[in-house]
């Protein structure tokens, strides 16, 4: 069996400014895991720190046993540590369809150059064909992309990431800027996610955070205050003082 990703004392400097400190995680196969915390409170440089942006300052990251902490980007992208971002990085001119060929073609090395003559190979339109299915998506498989709602479009990046075949996936604040209507999308994407897959979900939105999360990690001047399920973190004292503002009580 895996260990999955497993953080020790992982800590990150900005010259005299602390903004990681000796942070200790575990994300092993199947996690579905929130990390939550006020504005500052190093969430994003956490999440850049354990897919290769940031080097540490001290710490380590191991997956599966072994050390990437020297690893840049895009060899942990191969290893199968993938993040989404806050804002879409989609090609906008492009369908849902010609998107998702993209991000298979990438993953497979072969390049935009084989873009045209891919939409002939089987393996590939199969493997779209199956993103498109999980996620809902094939209603609009030859819809332009920028004439997509938001929603739609934050799904076709987290169909673009699947495309990766990552083991660990890093949501950023997967519904920033999407509608309250439409944030059910998000929420019944997350839902569907394959079983093994460990999800590190960052986000600002309680009530996705308390539906889709098993565990809570609250993070606080870069330091863990504290981590327990949904329950126990909407009754902590502390946790309802220093973040939840009595919601969820």
């Amino acid at each position: 069996m895996t260990e999955g990703l497993v953080v020790r004392g992982l800590s990150k400097r900005f010259g005299g400014l602390v903004v990681s400190d000796g942070l200790d995680f575990d994300l092993p196969p199947g996690a579905r895991k929130a990390l939550i915390g006020p504005n500052g409170a190093g969430k994003s440089t956490f999440a850049n720190l354990v897919t290769g942006i940031h080097a540490p300052s001290s710490g380590s990251i191991r997956f599966d046993g072994a050390d990437i902490s020297d690893m840049d980007e895009t060899a942990r992208v191969r290893l199968g540590i993938a993040k989404t971002f806050q804002i879409t990085t989609l090609f906008t001119g492009l369908t849902v369809r010609e998107n998702l060929r993209l991000a298979v073609l990438e993953r497979e090395r072969r390049g935009f150059r084989l873009f045209c003559r891919a939409d002939g190979d089987p393996e590939v339109e199969a493997e779209i064909a199956a993103l498109m299915d999980q996620l809902a998506l094939e209603p609009l498989a030859d819809r332009v992309v920028e004439r997509l709602a938001y929603g739609q479009q934050r799904l076709v990046e987290l169909a673009m990431t699947l495309a990766l075949k990552p083991r660990v996936l890093i949501l950023d604040e997967p519904a920033a800027g999407v509608p309250g209507s439409e944030t059910h999308l998000i929420t019944d994407a997350i839902e569907a996610l394959p079983a093994d897959l460990a999800v590190l979900i960052i986000e600002h939105d309680m009530e996705l955070v308390f539906r889709v999360a098993r565990s809570i990690v609250v993070l606080v001047a870069g330091r863990i205050l504290t981590e327990g399920t949904p329950a126990q973190i909407a009754s902590d004292p502390q946790v309802r003082e220093l973040y939840l503002g009595g919601a969820h009580g």
